[in-house]
């Protein structure tokens, strides 16, 4: 009932610059926070950066001062721009969203895109 669209990866030289988009669509009432994970062949998924609801942003260590999270709540988007790419930024990101599908019912359901693939490689 709930689904998330990435978009945006690539290959990209190291330095280089990419954005990513990942769009909510389906049966929503509310977001609350959403997020950008990250998984590199051989390792867990880890954390990039979140969102919330009221626009508290969170980053990785590893990605601070290069990595911008944002949103824009009238199109259930949200974005991440990735600055000075390295290397060990290549891997599959993965859109994450904490939504509340009705107005009658305060559950709510933890959804994830697909995922983008980024390679960044000379």
């Amino acid at each position: 009932q709930v689904q998330l669209v990435e978009s945006g990866g690539g290959l990209v030289q190291p330095g280089g610059s990419l954005r990513l988009s990942c769009a909510a669509s389906g049966r929503i009432f509310s977001i609350y926070t959403m997020g950008w994970y990250r998984q590199a062949p051989g390792k867990q998924r880890e954390l990039v950066a979140t969102i919330t609801s009221g626009d508290t942003t969170h980053y990785a260590d590893s990605v601070k001062g290069r990595f911008t999270i944002s949103r824009d709540s009238a199109k259930n988007t949200v974005y991440l721009q990735m600055n000075s790419l390295k290397p060990e930024d290549t891997a599959v990101y993965y859109c994450n969203a904490d939504i509340r599908p009705g107005a009658s019912s305060p559950i709510r359901v933890n959804a994830w895109g697909q995922g983008t693939q980024v390679t960044v490689s000379s």
